[in-house]
């Protein structure tokens, strides 16, 4: 396919407590928090993401914590599990890690040739450290006693839950340029661009999902910028799918549309990234707001919860 989508932008969450969503991700997982920010949408509720040193693509998992919202259920119509990547060999050093924090954790049956263990975030949004050498040669971070060796360097996969695989799998191929690379009896596995945040697995549930808290509430794919995100667009909308206009999100720009089984998909462009506000070495320690919310900082922050951030209290 010609303009082919470069891998996996970012994976975004709904999770319930903000601070215990903060707390797992950047001291349990020892992912960088690399910007504090609000839902375009709603300005009341913050969002959260978290990455690599420097926030890349392919990095990103993000959440809009809803505090007191309603548990969400996994099944057909949504993306039901996150991969993160971690490299060749750490896989003992994460169960010693989740051990000595007594953080639960189960051991899962090797799977395409990958070692995993997976996990439920304090929310139930199932969450695996896969082994991959696509790992090996991105940049690690330490954090507490995560080395930079062992530590997380992005997102592996997702897999999305779907009523009819045969129907999905010839969906992703033929109209988003996915290239099966592996199936089992109930799963395929897709690869979309290389390196880091390029995999989708795709399995097939009876059962509808809820997205709620404590599940994924999209799934958004990388083009280089915004002449290749409106070719995208006009695909889409070719396909027709309920697409959105082309929104502005600071630090990427996002269209949006529901493929055929339900789950809701994002194609966000790459830059211009999140160090256009703050500087790398300062990312996610104070609160950034869209300008056209800015006028109203002083009402937004009073509304929104206080936190203890890595660096410090906003």
């Amino acid at each position: 396919m010609e303009h082919p989508l470069l891998g996996i932008h970012h994976v975004t969450a709904i999770a319930g407590d903000a601070q215990r969503n903060l707390d797992f991700y950047a001291h349990s997982l020892g992912m960088r928090f690399v910007k504090l920010t609000v839902n375009f949408d709603d300005p009341g509720a913050y969002h959260f993401y978290f990455g690599d040193e420097a926030g890349s693509p392919g990095s990103l998992l993000t959440f809009f914590p809803h505090p007191g919202g309603y548990s969400g259920q996994r099944g057909a119509g949504q993306a039901t599990t996150v991969g993160l990547a971690i490299p060749q060999g750490s896989l003992e050093a994460w169960i010693d890690h989740f051990a000595r924090h007594a953080i639960d954790f189960h051991l899962g049956d090797e799977r395409f040739g990958e070692r995993y263990i997976y996990l439920d975030d304090p929310d139930g949004l199932r969450v695996e450290l896969i082994e991959t050498a696509d790992a090996n040669a991105a940049p690690g971070r330490a954090y507490g006693d995560i080395t930079a060796e062992h530590s997380i360097r992005g997102i592996h996969s997702v897999t999305l839950s779907v009523g009819s695989l045969e129907a999905a799998a010839r969906f992703y191929s033929e109209r988003m340029g996915f290239s099966q690379e592996a199936s089992t009896t109930e799963r395929v596995r897709f690869r979309v661009g290389s390196g880091i945040g390029s995999l989708v697995d795709v399995v097939e549930s009876s059962e509808r999902g809820r997205v709620a808290v404590g599940s994924v509430h999209h799934v958004a794919f990388r083009t280089t910028g915004d002449a290749e995100q409106a070719i995208w667009h006009e695909r889409a909308l070719g396909l027709h799918l309920n697409t959105s206009p082309v929104m502005e999100r600071d630090y990427f720009r996002s269209i949006y549309f529901r493929e055929p089984s339900g789950v809701l998909f994002e194609i966000a462009t790459d830059g211009p990234g999140m160090a256009i506000d703050e500087p790398v070495e300062a990312l996610g320690q104070s609160l950034r707001l869209p300008a056209m919310y800015e006028p109203n900082r002083q009402e937004i922050e009073r509304r929104l919860p206080p936190l203890v951030l890595p660096g410090g209290s906003r």
